[in-house]
């Protein structure tokens, strides 16, 4: 099996700091630390022997929790995580299988008719894809010498129930998943009966490059297409397919596969967070359209298995694109309630039967305990402590690289010598990145410093030693001896960038961040009671704007708060980051089926007076408009 490019440090190597780690305490506060005290479908799970769900739902919440609990090292959650794990260890069944379901073992004097496999058929693979990643987390956080032995055994029963039950259903197109838990333990006892049988699921699951070698779904899902072929979620975890399968294989038209498949999905589907649109199938690129948000923490999931596999810099500037606005855009700012879709152009959000979506039902883009369907409520959790577990890899020359940016500290041990970094940084939410080396003795090894592909002109020094300019969009490497003591200084470039999209709208960004009109807003509780009740929200502000830019070169100065985030940056009503552009009210550009209309194509002449337009980060908006139509340049006012 081919090594991967990066390998991810263990959890618990990396810490949050600053803004990252108040968004996690914030994570643990809300609907993440306590949903497992008063939601049926994780408190009574059938997974830790209760009469509730005891299918997905438990295996998502455990595979963010697990690392939400050691990363904040948090003994309330450790021991909510250790209880779960401690349950499904000791009810592992004599045979190997995981968790609760009908399945039996035949037993006595029958015996399997031939080619059937000695295992009952209605075993459901998938839902153990899931808590087998919960599992290895753990094990990394942990040691735990029961993992391992656990894991083996369930795969050797798993092998010969695949033998009479080949994967079928959800397990069938998430066949990936699994496989990278095979490879996980392959690299720690190197059992070569793992590969074969990866090879197996392989040839059993849904094959995604064959898919889109030849991409047929173009469009708006139709009615007759809607089946788990045009799943959001499934395509989300669809996209590391081909990389994690480049591994064994090697081929170079599996590498190829992974960037064809992102590409065809941005091409008929894309969204400017970085998504590609589904509220709940293959919705097109209108930005009224949604986008769930599980295919949001699953996308993050596949790009860092994909970074770790290929190293490829490009997937992480997605990667912080999702991250950094798609993520907190669908969750509220204190993170008791959550959307099913979030819209880019966002701008109202409320149960009504006359809607936008291909297939969700009339509450999907509410916010609330469980809007539309429970899936995002179980599996939300994953989306912050896996990117944090994520920021930093180990190079195969013993090294460090840099993956994303954010605040945090790093512990590793490089060729025998313990090494700390500290990682000071506002980053997204402004241009300046310090780390602090610490070496218990002085040792050389690479350290690969990561450099969005927007920064142009990216400036890095050691202490003070002449800057070197980064490549934009690919890796710097500083291969010296470290004493211990440097300080290594990153200043990226902050400046406005515009992207038009198609001939309907323009979007704007800075940095990492996709920037938005923030419409004042109305909520009314309308199910539930606190803090987790269901919302609805009403706009109380005119959201209908065409902007004044250039795109070519907006030349729009960015007002950015220097001081040190020590808050969730996503919560607060006052952004650290801010731009005012020229602007003037579209008439006509209204609602229909619950949704703003399709953005009026550009450019519009308009008689209305100019005004200033303050645009903020996505992710710090609940309703909002992110992509704008363009002004003439011959419009009065």
């Amino acid at each position: 099996m081919r090594p991967n490019t990066f390998d991810p440090l263990p959890l618990g190597s990396i810490r949050p700091s600053g803004w990252l780690r108040s968004q996690l305490q914030v994570q643990a506060a809300g609907l993440s630390g306590h949903l497992d005290e008063f939601w049926p479908d994780v408190a009574q799970s059938g997974w830790i022997g209760g009469d509730a769900e005891g299918w997905e739902r438990g295996p998502y919440w455990l595979d963010g929790m697990v690392p939400l609990a050691f990363l904040l090292d948090d003994a309330r959650l450790i021991a909510k995580v250790t209880h779960w794990i401690d349950f499904i260890l000791e009810h592992q069944r004599e045979d190997g299988w995981l968790g609760p379901s009908q399945d039996r073992q035949l037993t006595g004097n029958r015996q399997p008719a031939p080619g059937q496999s000695i295992y009952s058929h209605d075993r459901d693979a998938w839902p153990r894809f899931i808590v087998l990643k919960a599992m290895t987390q753990f094990h990394e956080a942990t040691g735990d010498d029961r993992i391992i032995p656990a894991m083996m055994r369930f795969l050797r029963c798993l092998d010969a129930v695949l033998d009479g039950q080949p994967l079928r259903s959800w397990a069938r197109y998430r066949w990936t998943d699994l496989v990278v838990s095979i490879f996980w333990l392959h690299e720690r006892t190197g059992e070569d009966w793992l590969l074969h049988l990866a090879e197996k699921v392989r040839q059993q699951g849904f094959d995604w490059m064959f898919l889109f070698a030849n991409y047929p779904f173009r469009w708006r899902t139709k009615a007759e297409e809607r089946d788990l072929t045009t799943h959001v979620v499934n395509n989300a975890m669809g996209i590391k397919a081909a990389g994690v399968w480049f591994r064994q294989s090697e081929q170079d038209a599996d590498r190829a596969a992974v960037f064809r498949m992102i590409g065809e999905l941005d091409r008929y589907h894309g969204q400017v967070t970085g998504m590609f649109s589904g509220d709940e199938h293959l919705a097109g690129r209108n930005p009224s359209q949604g986008t769930e948000l599980c295919a949001v923490v699953e996308y993050m999931f596949s790009l860092e298995v994909l970074i770790a596999a290929l190293g490829d810099a490009e997937l992480a500037d997605r990667l912080e694109r999702i991250a950094f606005n798609a993520l907190p855009a669908t969750i509220s700012p204190d993170m008791w309630s959550h959307q099913y879709v979030q819209q880019v152009n966002q701008v109202i959000c409320r149960i009504y039967q006359d809607r936008i979506y291909t297939s969700n039902g009339p509450d999907a883009n509410i916010f609330g305990l469980e809007p539309h369907f429970g899936c995002c409520t179980a599996n939300m959790h994953q989306g912050w402590p896996k990117l944090v577990s994520h920021l930093w890899m180990r190079t195969p020359d013993d090294g460090l690289v840099a993956i994303s940016w954010a605040p945090c500290e790093v512990t590793t041990s490089l060729k025998g010598v313990e090494v700390r970094l500290e990682v000071e940084t506002n980053y997204p939410f402004g241009g300046e990145v310090r780390i602090r080396m610490h070496c218990e003795s002085p040792v050389v090894f690479p350290l690969k410093l990561r450099i969005p592909g927007w920064a142009n002109g990216a400036d890095i020094r050691v202490n003070d030693e002449v800057p070197v300019t980064g490549p934009a969009g690919d890796y710097l490497v500083l291969d010296r001896e470290w004493q211990g003591g440097e300080v290594i200084s990153l200043d990226f470039p902050v400046r406005v960038r515009a992207v038009q999209r198609d001939d309907q709208g323009t979007s704007l960004s800075v940095g990492a961040l996709l920037l938005a009109l923030p419409i004042r807003e109305e909520w009314y509780q309308v199910r539930g009671g606190l803090p987790h009740a269901d919302w609805e929200i009403y706009p109380r502000s005119v959201w209908s704007m065409a902007l004044d830019v250039d795109v070519e070169d907006p030349n729009v100065p960015v007002n950015v708060d220097g001081k040190p985030l020590e808050f969730s940056p996503f919560a607060n009503v006052s952004a650290p980051v801010s731009v005012v552009v020229p602007g003037a009210e579209v008439t006509g550009w209204g609602i229909v089926h619950n949704a703003a209309e399709p953005v009026p194509a550009s450019p519009v002449s308009m008689d209305a007076q100019r005004q200033d337009v303050t645009l903020v980060p996505y992710g710090a908006t609940n309703l909002r408009i992110a992509e704008f139509p363009l002004l003439a340049p011959d419009s009065d006012g």
